[in-house]
């Protein structure tokens, strides 16, 4: 009976990895940023260091009140390709987790791509693909969006997406429509979606690289769908799972439907002590980051905050 009561629970994660790359190129993709002989100076031991610190993370994810108890699914963005999820998954702290995975094979220059982590004891897979962002005038491709449909140990069925949207590098007004086209496509599949199911459990995660307040989120909230962790707060003194400027930001997301939002228990920011580092030019603290600008640090996980939600089924 009690294992029942437990199962019933189900701890999703949501988290920037902050460029994790392998030390290996890619021919086809621009990733000699992080290689031995780079700059930043990528080598082995760091690429598996960081994996650690990522496992690490995933797990504590897990803990509440004292009781640890590992994450049923985790949605990752910043992740490179199939290797890297492969040694994290099996080679990592995370091994004995026995997580299994699906990731897309995005366009994106850089080789970055979206991906999901789930428990095979608490989410049977049943179908997963992916939907590419055809670019707009000025853009370059991206990340595509991850679909995941799963049955979990209730018997409900749930589907997941996982998107990584368009930075505001080349600025805000420019790179607007960008985050705009990703959340039409998302948009679009849900409303397809619903045309089968129209109350379809769906959950949405990742970095929007946008506020709750800003266009793309705007469109994705209107589409009958609730931004959970829109206002959340960590225990610890981040406001936000992104700090720049020493403005904290919440852009990183996630959205249930209206069919899941009574199965919340709770959402917040992670934002245990050893993810933090103090702000010595802002005061506070901000995420202790892998790189700061070309500056190594081992102690760094990443330079966002993962969000977690509990729902009980």
């Amino acid at each position: 009976m009690l294992t029942l009561i437990l199962a019933s629970f189900l701890t999703f994660v949501e988290l920037n990895c902050e460029n994790l790359f392998d030390c290996r190129h890619d021919s086809l993709k621009q990733d000699t940023e992080f290689m031995p002989e780079s700059l930043r100076k990528w080598t082995p031991w760091r690429y598996w260091h960081k994996l650690n610190n990522i496992g690490k993370e995933i797990i504590a994810c897990g803990e509440e009140n004292g009781d640890f108890r590992i994450p049923d699914l985790v949605a990752l963005t910043e992740v490179e390709n199939d290797s890297v999820l492969h040694d994290l998954t099996r080679r990592s702290l995370l091994r004995n987790a026995n997580y299994e995975y699906v990731m897309t094979d995005s366009p994106d220059e850089r080789g970055i791509d979206v991906a999901l982590l789930y428990s095979p004891f608490t989410f049977s897979l049943i179908t997963s693909k992916y939907h590419r962002i055809e670019p707009v005038e000025g853009m370059s491709p991206t990340r595509d969006i991850l679909y995941v449909k799963g049955k979990i140990i209730s018997g409900d069925t749930l589907h997941v997406y996982v998107v990584h949207a368009p930075s505001k590098y080349d600025g805000e007004k420019r790179t607007r429509p960008y985050r705009l086209a990703v959340a039409n496509v998302l948009n679009k599949s849900i409303d397809s979606l619903r045309t089968i199911n129209k109350d379809a459990r769906i959950l949405i995660a990742g970095d929007f690289n946008e506020t709750s307040a800003e266009p793309s989120i705007t469109a994705i909230s209107e589409n009958d769908l609730h931004n959970l962790t829109s206002t959340a707060k960590g225990s610890n003194g981040a406001m936000g799972t992104y700090k720049y400027d020493g403005i904290w930001q919440s852009i990183d997301h996630v959205f249930v439907s209206n069919s899941l939002k009574n199965y919340v228990v709770w959402s917040k920011i992670f934002d245990a002590p050893f993810l933090l580092t103090e702000d010595k030019r802002h005061g506070g603290v901000k995420p202790s980051r892998t790189y700061n600008g070309m500056r190594y640090s081992q102690d760094g996980f990443s330079d966002h905050l993962p969000l977690v939600v509990k729902l009980q089924f």
